[in-house]
């Protein structure tokens, strides 16, 4: 075994995807500020109930998650909605932070390009009983969530680009 092989894998805190979507910016801000229709878009999401399909900033909803056979809930507080540029929303779990996940939407020459962020919100106290609860909850060893979160948001991305491309961004 080599050195590299020995070492443990070196933990992201943070994780950026993106992709050029050939839509108007208020089409695709209105397609990833719609929470309810999240689990049409993310391999992770199934459903999200909210008070509001698109949230204004300080609301909460509730996102149900699936991966294999885990299942799990998150609370989260949107902390960003501004129309046409950016939505972004805090994730707990028990009333522990655990991520903060966003979209920015970047004029670009012909459309936008959309920008899926997140990071990682486990530090400081309480962090080790977020941590144990994420790997519960989801199967997903903390160093192993930012892999697992980019191949996610790869394909959220296609899924959002293919629906606001589309007459309205509905199929």
């Amino acid at each position: 075994m080599t050195e590299d092989e020995a070492a443990p894998t070196r933990r992201e805190w943070a994780v950026e995807e993106r992709v050029a979507v050939h839509a108007p910016a208020a089409r695709v801000y209105a397609v990833v500020a719609c929470v309810r229709d999240m689990g049409r878009w993310s391999p992770e999401c199934w459903a999200v109930v909210s008070r509001r399909a698109m949230p204004r900033t300080g609301d909460r909803f509730v996102g149900f998650n699936r991966r294999g056979m885990w299942v799990w809930f998150t609370s989260c507080r949107v902390v960003r909605a501004e129309p046409d540029r950016e939505f972004a929303f805090k994730v707990t779990s028990f009333g522990l932070p655990i991520a903060l996940w966003g979209y920015r939407v970047e004029p670009r020459n012909e459309g936008v390009e959309l920008v899926e962020y997140w990071e990682d919100l486990r530090r400081g106290r309480g962090a080790k009983a977020a941590e144990f609860l994420g790997r519960v909850f989801t199967g997903t060893p903390p160093q192993e969530r930012a892999g697992v979160n980019r191949v996610g948001m790869r394909t959220t991305l296609h899924r959002v680009k293919d629906a606001a491309e589309q007459e309205g961004g509905r199929r």
